[in-house]
């Protein structure tokens, strides 16, 4: 399980980097002036979705196999898929993964 822990790990971090820089970006694109600096920025940053929602896959598929292997509820899952949409959740739901993880598996606190 420790393998799947960290590519969950690695995966979260992805998701939530990409998440803010998306929504930075369509901050930019669409609050700002047209033509300005700040928002053709905003607009070139737009591609970051399609990136985002292509490791949001992943994400999800790793989140539903490590609840599976931990044992966890439904409830949990959801929250972790919740997560990878909402700005800046993803790292706090994170954390309360490992966290979790550490306590209810031994083998995870030595890695």
């Amino acid at each position: 399980m420790t393998k799947l822990f960290n590519v969950y790990r690695v995966l979260a971090l992805v998701v939530g980097v990409l998440l803010l820089v998306g929504t930075v970006g369509s901050l930019l694109k669409y609050l700002l002036e047209d033509g300005t600096t700040l928002q053709r920025l905003g607009d070139d940053l737009t591609p970051i979705w399609l990136v985002h929602g292509w490791i949001y896959i992943v994400y999800v598929v790793v989140a539903f196999l490590l609840t599976q292997k931990a044992r966890w509820t439904i409830p949990q899952l959801g929250l972790m898929l919740v997560a990878g949409l909402i700005p800046g959740l993803i790292f706090w739901v994170e954390r309360r993964v490992a966290q979790r993880l550490r306590e209810d598996h031994a083998e995870l606190a030595q890695g």
